[in-house]
C-alpha cells in the first residue's frame, strides 16, 4: 500500500499577448474615485521605493535582462488598461454620507457599487463578486452608514447597528482604520471598534454597550459574542446589516463551519427582533449567489459586473530552471520556487519595486524572506531592514507592527503567506511575486490584484514548483486565462461539523423543531444521537444543553484539530508563537527546523496533551538544511454511496477511515532539496472518517493497458501522486486538504485500487467534486504525464515531495497506460 497523507503543493519559451476571453477572474485594478480600499493610499513614495513611471513590461525586461532568465518565461499574458462606468447614488443615501464620501475623494460611484447599495437599501441580501480594488467596501460600506446615521437622529436607544465579519484580524484591523477616516466627518454617529482576540479585556464592555458599528471574525463571532448574547442584547436588537468581506474565502471545512454560525447569529438576532440583510463581498466567483445563498441560508442577489477601472496587468508564467543535481529515484531536479522567489524579490527590493511575494506555507515566507535579506547585505546594509516575513502565528504585536510599517512604506519587500492576500489595503505595491499556484484562480486572480491598487500598472509573475499541477499551468496557460472561476465547495450538512453547532445553539437557546429546519435537513436525524450522548435533553417541546463544558468549545470552525501548540523557547521560556495542532507531528516533531521572524531553531522535545496545552521547546540554532516529515496511511471502507461503471472499471464515492502515522523525517538542504539522512520518530496513530472519490481496474484492464504484477504498484502510485496534484484545477482546494491512498489489492474492493479522500472529518466537499468532474479530472491528469519531458519520473509529474514511501514504488509509463486504458472505458 502507497500513499500520499495530507500532502502539500510543494523548449523555446513562448511569450506573447493571447486573447484574453469573458474571464469573471480577472483582477480589477481601481483607482480612485470609487475606491474604498484606497482610502488610505495618500502616502507619498517612501525613499528607496521607484519613483519612475517604468511599466510593468519594462520592470519585467529588467527582471529577464541578461543571462538565461529570459527562458524561464513560458507564457506572458497583457491585460489592456479599463475605462470605469459611473452612476448617481441612490436617493435613500444620507446626504452626511455622500458629502463624507466626496470628502474622501469618491464624488460618484461605479456602477455596480450603485447597484449594491440601492439592494441593500430595499432590505435585500446581496454579495457584490468584482475583481481586485473595484471598490466593494464602499458598495457595502455605505448603506452601513446610511444606517447608523439614520439610527442617531432618533431618539432613545441605541441606534441602527452593523457587524462586519473578516477571515482574518489583519483584515478586521485594516478596516477599522479605513472605515475610521471615511467616517470621521460624521462624528458620533459611528462609533467603530474591533472585537477580536486582541482586544484587551477593558475595552470589550465599551464595544458590547456603545459601539455601533463592530468588526470582528467568524471565531469570535462563534466563541464569544453568540455564547454571551445577553450582554449583546442592545446590539442585537438594533442590527441592520451583517456584512460577510471576502466570502470566497468560506469553503470546505471551514466555510461549511462559518454557514452554522451565520445561522445561529440569525436565530439569535429574530430572538431580539432583529432580521438583518446580509451585505457580502467576493472575489470574482462562478454562482456568487448560490454560493452566498449556501453560507447565509438565504436568497442572495448576485452584483457581477465589474464597473472599475483597471491599470495594465503584465501576468508572467515562469518556470524556474533545471539544475545538475539528481533527486529521488535520480529524477531531475529543478530549481526550488523558493529560491527563484527570495532572487526576484532581491532584485525587485534592489530596483525600488515595492513588492509582495505570496508563499503557500509559514516556512516558505520564512525562508524568502531570510535568503533576500542575506542576498541583500551584499548589496546595500541598509536594504535587510527594508524585507520582512508576514504569517499566521506571530504574536498580535508582531503582526500590527509589520502592518504599519507596510502602510508607512518603511517596507519594500515582504514575504507573505495568505492573510495579505484577503482585501487588506496595501496600495502602493508594484508588482506581486506569487511563489507556486496557490490552489484556486480565485485567489491567483485575488493575489496578483494586490499591486496596482493605486491605478498604475503592474507586474505578476507565477513562479511554478516542481509540481504537477504547477508544471501543467505554466505551460497551459489557457487553464489560467481562458477559464472562469471555480465554483465556491461547502456542505452545511455534513454531520461532523452540523451536530457541535446544533450543541451551540441549543446553549444559546433551547432548540425547537423549527430551528432544526434552519440549519439543515439532516439535523432532525442528528438529534437522538446527541441526546444518546447526553449532549442534549429534550424537555417539552424544546432540546437543551446539559453538559457542564462550553458548547462553543465543540466545533473547531478552522478545522484544526484541537488546541494550537505552543512554541516556546527552552532557554528563556518565552513564547515565540503558536502551531496548529492538526500540522504539529508534520511541523514541530523533536528535530524539526522551526522558522521564526527570520531566525532558525530547532525543536528538542514535543509534548502533546499537557495539562496546559501541547508546548514544543525549541533552541535557536543554524543547521544547513530544513525537515520533512514522512508519514504512513491505511484506508477502510466504511460505506459507498454512489458507483458508476466506466466499462469495466468503476467509479466510486463515499464514506472511509483514514489511519495515518508520521514515522520520520527527512533532512534536505537547504537550497537544492538534496537528502541528507532520515530520522525515526515515535508519534502515536491519528484516525479520520472522512469521505473519498476512488476508482478501481480489473485484470482485463491491466492486460489491454501492459501492466504487469511488477509494475502495477509503480502505475497506480503514479496515477494517484498526478491526480493529487491535478484536482485543485477542478475543485476550491489544495493540496494540503486532500490525501490519498493506492493499493495493487484493496481488502475492501479486492481490486488495484486509487482512493483521493478529503482531509478534514467528514469531507469537505472536495472529493465529491471530483467524482463528478472525474472525467476531465484524470484527463487532466494524463495530459500532465504525457507532456512532461522526464523519462522516468520527476516532482513535475508524478513524483510528491510528502510521499510517505519515499516516491518508490513509480512507473510514469505505466500510469500513462493505465489511465489512458481508463479513460477509454470512461467514453
Amino acid at each position: 500500500m502507497v500513499h500520499d497523507a495530507l500532502p502539500p503543493l510543494s523548449a523555446v519559451p513562448v511569450t506573447h499577448s493571447m486573447p484574453m476571453a469573458a474571464n469573471p477572474g480577472t483582477p480589477d485594478d481601481a483607482e480612485s474615485p470609487g475606491g474604498f480600499d484606497e482610502l488610505d493610499a495618500r502616502h507619498p513614495r517612501v525613499a528607496g521605493a521607484r519613483t519612475d513611471a517604468a511599466s510593468p513590461r519594462s520592470v519585467l525586461a529588467r527582471l529577464t535582462a541578461g543571462g538565461t532568465r529570459s527562458a524561464r518565461i513560458t507564457h506572458t499574458e497583457h491585460l489592456p488598461a479599463r475605462a470605469g462606468r459611473h452612476a448617481d447614488w441612490p436617493a435613500p443615501i444620507r446626504p452626511e454620507v455622500i458629502a463624507a464620501v466626496r470628502t474622501a475623494g469618491i464624488d460618484r460611484p461605479w456602477e455596480h457599487q450603485a447597484r449594491t447599495v440601492e439592494r441593500a437599501l430595499l432590505g435585500e441580501s446581496v454579495v457584490v463578486a468584482t475583481g481586485t480594488a473595484s471598490g466593494k467596501s464602499l458598495a457595502y460600506t455605505v448603506p452601513a452608514l446610511s444606517a447608523l446615521v439614520d439610527g442617531a437622529e432618533r431618539p432613545g436607544g441605541r441606534g441602527a447597528t452593523a457587524l462586519y465579519l473578516a477571515p482574518t484580524k489583519a483584515l478586521a484591523a485594516d478596516q477599522r482604520r479605513a472605515l475610521a477616516e471615511l467616517a470621521a466627518p460624521l462624528g458620533g454617529a459611528v462609533r467603530p471598534a474591533v472585537y477580536d482576540g486582541d482586544t484587551p479585556p477593558e475595552e470589550r464592555e465599551w464595544v458590547r454597550q456603545y459601539a455601533n458599528y463592530v468588526l470582528t471574525n467568524p471565531d469570535m463571532l462563534h466563541r464569544g459574542i453568540l455564547p454571551g448574547h445577553a450582554r449583546w442584547s442592545s446590539f442585537l436588537r438594533a442590527l441592520r446589516y451583517v456584512v460577510v468581506d471576502e466570502c470566497h474565502t468560506y469553503r470546505g471545512v471551514f466555510g461549511s463551519h462559518v454557514a452554522h454560525v451565520l445561522r445561529r447569529l440569525r436565530r439569535v438576532a429574530a430572538r431580539y427582533g432583529a432580521e438583518p440583510a446580509f451585505l457580502l463581498a467576493s472575489a470574482t466567483a462562478a454562482e456568487p449567489g448560490r454560493a452566498a445563498s449556501r453560507l447565509t441560508g438565504l436568497p442572495v442577489t448576485e452584483i457581477t459586473e465589474d464597473a472599475s477601472p483597471r491599470g495594465e496587468l503584465v501576468f508572467a508564467l515562469w518556470e524556474p530552471p533545471l539544475t545538475d543535481l539528481r533527486g529521488e529515484r535520480g529524477a531531475p531536479v529543478r530549481r526550488t520556487a523558493t529560491a527563484e522567489t527570495a532572487e526576484l524579490l532581491t532584485d525587485l527590493t534592489v530596483g525600488g519595486v515595492r513588492t509582495v511575494a505570496f508563499v503557500r506555507s509559514r516556512r516558505g515566507a520564512e525562508l524568502i524572506s531570510v535568503l533576500a535579506k542575506e542576498r541583500l547585505a551584499d548589496v546595500d546594509r541598509s536594504l535587510p531592514g527594508r524585507v520582512a516575513a508576514y504569517r499566521g502565528g506571530y504574536l498580535p504585536e508582531e503582526r500590527r507592527s509589520l502592518e504599519r510599517a507596510l502602510h508607512s512604506g518603511d517596507l519594500l519587500g515582504l514575504a507573505a503567506t495568505t492573510a495579505l492576500e484577503l482585501g487588506m489595503d496595501v496600495s502602493g505595491l508594484d508588482a506581486v511575486l506569487l511563489a507556486g499556484y496557490p490552489g484556486t484562480r480565485a485567489s491567483l486572480w485575488q493575489q496578483a490584484g494586490r499591486a496596482g491598487r493605486r491605478g498604475q500598472g503592474a507586474l505578476a509573475v507565477l513562479i511554478a514548483r516542481d509540481d504537477p499541477l504547477d508544471t501543467y499551468l505554466v505551460h497551459h496557460p489557457e487553464a489560467i486565462f481562458a477559464q472562469p472561476v471555480e465554483t465556491t465547495v461547502l456542505d452545511p450538512d455534513n454531520p461532523y461539523v452540523l451536530a457541535p453547532h446544533l450543541c451551540a445553539a441549543a446553549a444559546e437557546l433551547p432548540l425547537t423543531d423549527t430551528d432544526l429546519a434552519l440549519f439543515s435537513p439532516a439535523a432532525a436525524a442528528l438529534m437522538p444521537q446527541l441526546e444518546r450522548r447526553r449532549l442534549l435533553r429534550r424537555r417539552g417541546a424544546a432540546w437543551y444543553w446539559t453538559s457542564r463544558g462550553r458548547a462553543a468549545d465543540l466545533a473547531d470552525i478552522r478545522g484544526q484539530g484541537g488546541r494550537p501548540v505552543q512554541v516556546v523557547e527552552s532557554g528563556t521560556g518565552r513564547l515565540l508563537g503558536t502551531v496548529d495542532a492538526a500540522a504539529a507531528h508534520t511541523t514541530v516533531h523533536e528535530g524539526a527546523v522551526h522558522l521564526h521572524q527570520g531566525r532558525s531553531y530547532v525543536v528538542r522535545e514535543l509534548h502533546l496533551e499537557e495539562p496546559d496545552g501541547s508546548v514544543a521547546l525549541v533552541e535557536e540554532a543554524s543547521p544547513p538544511w530544513t525537515t520533512m516529515a514522512r508519514d504512513t496511511t491505511a484506508i477502510t471502507v466504511l460505506e459507498t454511496d454512489t458507483e458508476v461503471p466506466w466499462g469495466e472499471a468503476r467509479l466510486c464515492f463515499g464514506s472511509v477511515e483514514v489511519t495515518n502515522q508520521v514515522v520520520s523525517y527527512l533532512r534536505r538542504k537547504l537550497i537544492t532539496g538534496e537528502v541528507l539522512g532520515e530520522t525515526r520518530l515515535d508519534l502515536p496513530p491519528r484516525t479520520l472518517r472522512t469521505r473519498a472519490v476512488w476508482w478501481t481496474v480489473t485484470e482485463d484492464q491491466l492486460e489491454a493497458a501492459g501492466i504487469a504484477p511488477e509494475i502495477l504498484g509503480g502505475a497506480l502510485h503514479a496515477a494517484e501522486h498526478a491526480s493529487i496534484g491535478m484536482l485543485p484545477l477542478f475543485a476550491t482546494c489544495d493540496r494540503w486538504d486532500i490525501g490519498g491512498v493506492s493499493v495493487p489489492l484493496h481488502p475492501d474492493t479486492l481490486l488495484p485500487t486509487v482512493f483521493v479522500y478529503d482531509g478534514h472529518p467528514g469531507g469537505a466537499g472536495f472529493a465529491e467534486r471530483a467524482f463528478h468532474t472525474a472525467r476531465a479530472w484524470l484527463a487532466a491528469t494524463r495530459e500532465a504525464i504525457a507532456s512532461c519531458e522526464c523519462d522516468g519520473g520527476c516532482p513535475s509529474c508524478i513524483q510528491s515531495p510528502k510521499c510517505g514511501n519515499g516516491n518508490d514504488p513509480l512507473h510514469k509509463r505505466g500510469a500513462l497506460r493505465l489511465l489512458t486504458e481508463l479513460l477509454r472505458e470512461a467514453d
